[in-house]
């Protein structure tokens, strides 16, 4: 059975720093791109962040560049989203996405709740 579980969101400071994990299991992680997404209420999903299968593969949405950081643990099964100077704008449900082209296949986390808020 797949699962992809979130965590590290929370509330924090305009600023400040948090890193998302998602935890990978029921499928083979170094066969999926891994996603990060994240969706306010009346808006829709905005990709974030996306680390290919092969290793040094990564995009980035504008608005982030420079301030967030994807990577993957092929050891761990996890993917991370490391957010750095966090603005209000940033706060959303963060959501892990993994995907494989090849194989047809793409499954979704449940979702974190990131607040940027003084």
């Amino acid at each position: 059975q797949v699962h992809l579980v979130e965590s590290g969101g929370g509330l924090v400071q305009p600023g400040g720093s948090l890193r998302l994990s998602c935890a990978a299991s029921g499928f083979t992680f170094n066969e999926f791109a891994m996603r990060w997404y994240r969706q306010v209420p009346g808006r829709e999903r905005e990709l974030v962040a996306a680390a290919g299968s092969i290793a040094g593969s990564t995009i980035y949405a504008d608005s982030v560049k420079g301030r967030f950081t994807i990577s993957r643990d092929k050891d761990k099964n996890t993917a991370y989203l490391q957010m750095s100077s966090l603005k209000p704008e940033d706060t959303a449900v963060y959501f892990c996405n993994a995907i494989s082209v090849r194989l047809k296949r793409e499954y979704w986390g449940q979702g974190t709740q990131v607040t940027v808020s003084s």
